[in-house]
C-alpha cells in the first residue's frame, strides 16, 4: 500500500503547473528528506529482535525518542538558509526556481523524520506481537490522510506542486505514526508484564547492546540513502539535467510499487526464519517466487504498451519525458528480485548479529554506483536518468552477491545468534 504513495502523489504533482520544475523539486526534496530518516529507517528490525521484554522495550522507546528527536534537527539544521544555499545552490547547482521550491516543500517536510521513528518503533513491536494486521491498518490510514490532504490541496488550494507532495507526506506519515502508537497499547502492556533479564537471571539489554547492534544498521540506511542525493548531483550535471530530474522520482516510485514487497519481507523473516534458521528453506522458496514475481510486474508495465498508459495518463507525464521514462526503468526490472533476495540476506544477518556486514554491503553497493554513474553520465554522455538506473543496478547486484557467501554459510551451520551484536 505504500508504494501506492509515489505514484500518486507524482501523477497529482504532473496534472498542476510548471510540471517539470515541481516535479524536480519533489524529487529533490524528498531525496533529502529521505536522507535525513536514514538512521531511524532500522527501528522496526531493532524493535522485532529486541524488544522481549520490559527493560528492552522501555530502553528501546527511550532509544527511539532521542533518535526520532535527533534526525528532526538534522533536518532543522539543512533548513538554516546559509547551510540550504550551499548544499542546494553550491553543491548540486539547482536552478534558482527549483531551489526555493526545494526550501519550502523541506519545511513542511519537518514532521516527516521523527514521525518515522516512532512508527517505525511500534510497527515493530506489533510485528513481534503478531499483529501484522494492523501495520496494514495503520499504512491504509497512512494513504488517506496522504491522498485527502494531496486532492484538497490540489483542487481547492492549488499551491505548487513539489507543497503538495510535501504537504500529502508529512499528513500521512504524522497519522500512521499517531495510529500505530494506539494500536500497540495491547501488545505495550504484554510487553511490560513479562520478566525482566535481571529476574530471570539474564543480562539484561543496555544502551551499550543496543547502540552496539543499531548502528551498524542506521549506518547501513545512512549510506543507501545517500544514493538519491547522490544521483541527484550526478543527473543535475549530465544530459538532460531537468528532465532527468523531473522523471526519476516517477520511475523510482514505479519501482517501489513493485519492490514495495520485498522491503516488508525483512521484518516477516526476521519473526519467522528462527533462532537457528530452521524456517530458511520454507522462507526462501517463498522468497524466489515473490522476487520473480515482483520483477515480472514491473517488466510487463516497461516492456509493454502498457508503459504508455502509465507513464502518460496515470502518471500524466507528457509524451516528451514519458518516453525518457521507460528505457530506465526498463533497466531496473531486476530490481525488485533483488529486492527481496537482499531483505533475505539482511534478516538472516540481523538474527545471526553479524550487522556489520550489511554495512559493508551497502557500502559497496553506493561505490559500486559513483563508479559507474560518471563513466557513464559524464564520459560516455548517457542521458543522466537512464545513466542512473544503469548506477543502481549494478551496485545492487555488487551488494547481494557479497553477501551471498556469509548469509549461506550462516544457514548451513544453523549458528544461533552469538551474542556478538554488530560485529
Amino acid at each position: 500500500m505504500m508504494a501506492v504513495e509515489g505514484p500518486f502523489l507524482a501523477a497529482v504533482i504532473a496534472r498542476l503547473a510548471d510540471q517539470e520544475y515541481n516535479l524536480a523539486a519533489y524529487g529533490v526534496a524528498y531525496a533529502f528528506a529521505l536522507l535525513v530518516e536514514a538512521p531511524v529507517i532500522m527501528l522496526m528490525s531493532a524493535s522485532t529482535a529486541l524488544a522481549e521484554d520490559a527493560a528492552s522495550f522501555r530502553r528501546l522507546r527511550t532509544f527511539t525518542y532521542a533518535l526520532s528527536g535527533g534526525v528532526t534537527g538534522v533536518m532543522l539544521l539543512l533548513l538554516v538558509p546559509t547551510v540550504f544555499r550551499f548544499v542546494m545552490v553550491g553543491v548540486i547547482a539547482l536552478p534558482a526556481n527549483v531551489s526555493h521550491l526545494v526550501y519550502v516543500a523541506l519545511w513542511v517536510l519537518l514532521p516527516w523524520p521523527g514521525a518515522i521513528g516512532i512508527r517505525r518503533f511500534y510497527q515493530g513491536v506489533l510485528i513481534r506481537d503478531g499483529r501484522t494486521r494492523l501495520v496494514a491498518v495503520g499504512t491504509a490510514l497512512r494513504l488517506t490522510a496522504m491522498s485527502g490532504t494531496a486532492l484538497v490541496l490540489s483542487l481547492l488550494v492549488r499551491p505548487a506542486g513539489a507543497y503538495v507532495g510535501a504537504a500529502a507526506l508529512a499528513a500521512g506519515v504524522t497519522v500512521e505514526a499517531a495510529a500505530s502508537l494506539w494500536m500497540a497499547r495491547a501488545s505495550v502492556r504484554r510487553l511490560l508484564l513479562v520478566e525482566t533479564p535481571e529476574t530471570r537471571g539474564g543480562e539484561p539489554l543496555t544502551y551499550g547492546r543496543i547502540i552496539r547492534f543499531y548502528y551498524p544498521l542506521a549506518l547501513t540506511s545512512l549510506i543507501g540513502l545517500a544514493v538519491q542525493p547522490m544521483l541527484t548531483f550526478f543527473m543535475g550535471r549530465a544530459s538532460a539535467p531537468v528532465e532527468s530530474l523531473a522523471i526519476f522520482p516517477v520511475v523510482v516510485a514505479a519501482t517501489f510499487l513493485f519492490r514495495a514487497m520485498g522491503l516488508s519481507f525483512q521484518e516477516v523473516a526476521i519473526a519467522l526464519v528462527g533462532k537457528r534458521f530452521e524456517h530458511a528453506k520454507a522462507l526462501g522458496r517463498f522468497a524466489l517466487v515473490l522476487g520473480i514475481a515482483s520483477s515480472a510486474g514491473l517488466g510487463v508495465l516497461a516492456l509493454t504498451p502498457l508503459s504508455t498508459f502509465w507513464f502518460q495518463t496515470v502518471s500524466g507525464l507528457s509524451p516528451a519525458l514519458a518516453r525518457f521514462a521507460v528505457v530506465p526503468t526498463a533497466i531496473l526490472v531486476p530490481i525488485p528480485f533483488l529486492a527481496v533476495v537482499l531483505s533475505f540476506q539482511r534478516a538472516i544477518l540481523v538474527i545471526d548479529n553479524r550487522t556489520r556486514l550489511i554495512t559493508w554491503a551497502t557500502a559497496i553497493e553506493v561505490a559500486g554506483i559513483a563508479l559507474v554513474f560518471p563513466l557513464l553520465g559524464w564520459k560516455a554522455g548517457v542521458v543522466g536518468v537512464t545513466a542512473a538506473a544503469v548506477a543502481l543496478l549494478v551496485g545492487r547486484l555488487g551488494s547481494t552477491g557479497y553477501l551471498l557467501r556469509p548469509c549461506s554459510a550462516a544457514v548451513r551451520s544453523g549458528a544461533a545468534p552469538s551474542g556478538g551484536a554488530g560485529r
